[in-house]
């Protein structure tokens, strides 16, 4: 597949081996906030825009919904490279947007002034970007548009809705937060308590106990994260992760554990809300991400400033 229209390669950031390393992709407005300049595309047009762009080129962005997350991405990264100098196993995170070259300059700027460790730029003008996923090995996509989310999704990549908000700082160790149903494991719970109500899922979960669950939209990403978590002892791991899922531990819990076991995926904490709220344990965890398919669970992790991202179960 050809190249996108201009990828810049940051000379100042050791390219990676995308077969050996975990590629990140996010667009601007993922990881900046833009909502400004967004708002001025929409009511202007695209060479207002682009003037904007360019007059504004020196001037840093502000920091978006991702950006925390991308930082401590990078911090894995350099834990990994004080353990074994020869590491290959890292994150790589590229830029991908629908910006034109001529006013991409700012997002170039914008990364170099926050010492972003980001090793390509995209440029794709008026293009689907998303169909550029595959050829660059991306193993998750964070945008804030519904329909390229829904794209990537469909281009079997992992990939999840970010929203514009005031976000908290979290720590320096990367703490990333899943879902169970329809984000690491499928939707077919789901679908029986749609049909068959609480009781009727129950049920279900009573019989299928020894059965895996399906894989679902998160699981390779999660999978990949699990396999470089393993390269620490608990205690020192710069990377931690949760599952805060709305299944009662008593009645649903078990074949979620049972499954992540045969996935070989070690989890640090599993939460089992028993539908309560997840916007309080949430504060105390204080994730760099939080990816849930639920919008009222989004909406709870917003309000109390934790870094969110929708994992939308229909598109």
């Amino acid at each position: 597949m050809a190249e996108p229209e201009s990828t810049v390669l940051n000379t100042d950031v050791k390219q990676k081996d995308p077969s050996e390393a975990l590629v990140i992709a996010v667009t601007t407005r993922a990881i900046f906030d833009l909502e400004e300049e967004h708002a001025l595309f929409l009511a202007k047009g695209k060479d207002e825009y682009v003037r904007h762009q360019q007059a504004n080129q020196n001037k840093p962005l502000p920091p978006g919904t991702a950006f925390a997350f991308i930082q401590a991405v990078q911090y894995v990264n350099e834990q990994l490279l004080a353990s074994d100098p020869a590491e290959r196993d890292l994150f790589d995170v590229i830029v991908l947007s629908n910006n034109s070259p001529e006013s991409g300059t700012r997002i170039i700027n914008s990364a170099k002034h926050y010492g972003l460790e980001i090793s390509k730029f995209c440029f794709v003008s008026d293009e689907d970007s998303t169909q550029y996923l595959k050829s660059h090995q991306v193993k998750l996509f964070l945008s804030a548009d519904r329909t390229d989310v829904c794209n990537a999704l469909r281009r079997g990549v992992s990939a999840a809705l970010v929203f514009q908000q005031e976000v908290q700082t979290p720590s320096t160790q990367l703490r990333v937060v899943f879902d169970g149903d329809a984000v690491l494991f499928s939707d077919e719970t789901d679908q029986v308590f749609r049909e068959k109500g609480l009781e009727g899922a129950v049920r279900y979960e009573r019989a299928m106990e020894a059965v895996p669950m399906g894989e679902g939209p998160l699981k390779a990403f999660a999978m990949h994260l699990g396999k470089m978590r393993k390269k620490f002892s608990q205690e020192k791991s710069p990377i931690r992760t949760y599952l805060v899922t709305a299944r009662s531990g008593r009645d649903m819990g078990i074949r979620a554990i049972k499954t992540l076991r045969e996935w070989g995926l070690a989890i640090d904490e599993a939460f089992f809300m028993d539908g309560a709220p997840k916007g309080p344990i949430l504060t105390q965890i204080q994730p760099h991400i939080f990816f849930d398919d639920g919008l009222h669970n989004i909406q709870g992790a917003q309000e109390v400033g934790v870094p969110s991202a929708w994992v939308p179960s229909q598109c």
